[in-house]
Order: structure tokens, then sequence, then C-alpha cells
């Protein structure tokens, strides 16, 4: 197989060429595409094959929050406004496959911020496998700007694929969560930043908006070689590209620090003689008070925090909510032990004076619900 450029340099459109120059040459007696049935179409589909829609969506935000409800205890105004927004995202998705033009549409990106173990991912999890779309999640950490060392953010939209099995039409109605979204602020006077930040956001940015992204990445020649070799078994050739248009982007943080840059502004705000002294807030209470402004300070690019409108704090559980987590809850731990015992035939009841000692200890832990 001849090649007259490195394979980083190539773009995906060579690299497609070259394999299929390359399976003709090496494979052509062993490998021959399938005769066309007369009643397929040009695809290689057949005429009277009804496509299946990538999902079916026509729940109301109540409905959707009454799920959540099972789930996940307290966040109740979190609750309201994830179930708002996505009703939103996926009615306009809806109306998109139906064909109905929707040009001064925008995308409902959310920012979920709160401490670790308050029931971000559950949430988002939750909402995800409600609607029966793929689901990916992945630290934000992990990504660098290209040319440093770390992951390519492209690689989210191709996970949504793998989680998809392969079906691209699917995963372009998915959902993907970026976790630990603060640690990409590229805030000078901010301590412990990526100095790559900034570019990763620029990155993220483009997926947000609408971008088409290769479902095979360039360099991925076991890749390219696995996809020519499904293309002459079954006649058809996949979607080599997956647009970002219609997936939901959740980003989510502890922003620790931000509540500074919050009351800064605020006391700023009370300068003057007739002005009254504002009340000390907690930090939950300072955080619902952010504006585009506070995040930008802290490290955002203008851009890309344009691009999150909907935001929304997750408020630290007690003793009293964790407790009722255990009890009540039907992703509780709880569960998971009584399942556990009953496949050897064993009862296990737990009782609620030992549930409350166990949300104590869980408390002090200072981890949320994953303690």
């Amino acid at each position: 197989m001849k090649i007259h450029k490195f394979a980083a340099q190539l773009t995906p459109e060579e690299i497609q060429k070259q394999m299929d120059e390359f399976m003709r040459r090496q494979f052509v007696f062993a490998i021959r595409p399938p005769m066309a049935s007369k009643h397929s179409d040009q695809t290689g589909s057949s005429t009277n094959e009804s496509k299946e829609q990538p999902f079916q969506f026509d729940l109301k935000p109540r409905e959707v929050k009454a799920h959540l409800d099972r789930f996940v205890i307290k966040q109740d105004e979190a609750k309201k406004v994830l179930s708002v927004a996505l009703c939103d995202h996926y009615n306009h998705a809806r109306l998109a496959l139906n064909g109905v033009p929707q040009p001064n549409y925008v995308k409902q990106n959310i920012l979920l911020m709160g401490p670790t173990g308050v029931g971000k991912t559950y949430l988002i999890r939750s909402l995800a496998e409600l609607i029966g779309v793929p689901f990916v999640k992945a630290d934000a950490t992990k990504f660098s700007e290209t040319g440093y060392v770390g992951g390519d953010v492209e690689d989210l939209v191709r996970d949504l694929v793998r989680r998809a099995n392969g079906d691209v039409s699917k995963a372009e109605f998915g959902i993907i969560n970026i976790d630990e979204i603060d640690k990409i602020a590229s805030a000078q006077n901010i301590t412990g930043r990526d100095v790559s930040g900034r570019g990763v956001q620029t990155n993220l940015l483009k997926l947000m908006e609408e971008t088409e992204v290769p479902v095979r990445a360039p360099h991925d020649i076991a890749g390219q070689i696995q996809a020519m070799l499904e293309m002459t078994q079954t006649g058809r050739k996949q979607p080599s590209v997956i647009n970002t248009r219609h997936i939901l982007f959740i980003v989510s943080g502890a922003f620790d620090g931000l509540e500074k840059i919050i009351q800064r502004r605020l006391n700023a705000a009370t300068i003057g003689f007739a002005a009254k002294p504002r009340e000390p807030m907690e930090i939950t209470e300072l955080m619902e008070h952010a504006q585009t402004k506070d995040f930008i300070d802290f490290g955002f690019e203008p851009e890309f925090i344009g691009r999150l409108p909907v935001r929304v704090v997750c408020h630290p559980l007690n003793v009293d909510d964790l407790f009722q987590i255990l009890k009540s809850s039907e992703g509780s731990i709880i569960r998971q032990y009584e399942q556990s015992f009953a496949a050897y035939g064993i009862e296990t009841l737990f009782q609620e004076d030992a549930l409350r000692k166990i949300a104590e200890l869980a408390a002090e832990e200072k981890t949320g619900a994953r303690g």
C-alpha cells in the first residue's frame, strides 16, 4: 500500500480513498459486495423498509420531573429547570426530524453547578435513560488543546456513536456530560488551571454550536479498515460524519472560588451613602446570583459561556437528605445490597436507626450521596 503522506497529515477522505484501493487490490477475490436486490434502491436499503426514528419524545416537563423524583432526592429547582430545558430541546429536535425549519433556534445547553456527590451526574444519566438516547460522560481535565498531551474533544462525539452501537442517526440526538468544567477556566488570578484551558474551550465551543465530526478519527487506521470491511460485507456505506446540532451538552462542576467573585460584585454594588449593607449569604445562595460576567472573570471565554444559556445550582445534602436517599430513592445503594443478598436466598432488612447512622457517617465524610 503506497502512501504519499504521513498518516497524521491525511484527511479522512484521503484515507478512505487509499483504503478503497488497498482493499480492491488485496481482497478482490475474497470479498465481493452482495448483489443488490431488485427491491432495493441505490443505497442498498429496501424501498418498503420504514426508517426507525432515532428517538421518541412526547413528554411534558411535569412528567420528566416526576421521573427524576423517583431517583433523585432534593434538588427540586434543578429538576424543574432540567425538565423544562430537556423538553424544549427534544421538542425542537422532533420538529427538525419532521422537516420543520428552525433557523433562529438557540440550543439549550446546560451549566450545572454544585459540590461533589449531590446528584449532578445521576440527574443527567436518568434523563438520558428516560428518553432512550445514548449518554456519554467525561472529565474536562482529560482533554487538551491540539498540540498538547491529552484527549481530543471530538472523541466525545465518537463515544456517542459507540454507545449507540454504531447508529449515527441515534448518536446525533444524544447527551454529552462534561464534568469538572471549572478546571479548564483560564483566569490568571485563579491557580490550578490548565494552561491550555482556553484552547479546550474553543474546541468545545465548536462542538456545542454545530459542526461535523468524522465518525472515524483520521489517525484510526484500524477503524478505517473495519469500516471498509463492513461496507464490502453489507453493501452499505455508513455515514462518515456525525452532526452535533442536536446533541445536548450539559457541563458541570463545583466551581470553587466563583462565590468570591460573586461576593465582590455584590459588595461593590452596595457601596455608597444610601446603600444598605448586604447580609452574608451561604455559598449556594451566592452561586444562585451568578451572572455571565462572573463566569468570564472566573476564566471562561465569553463565547463559551454564551453557549450555556441554562444555568442551575445543586444544593449540598444534609443528614436528612442522605437518610431519605437511603430509605426512599429507587437508586439507593440499599436496593443493591438487598438484591445481592436475595441472590443467595437471604432477605435483608435495614432498620431506620441503622440507615440514619449510615447517613450521619456519610455526612461527616462530606462526599454527599456518593459516600
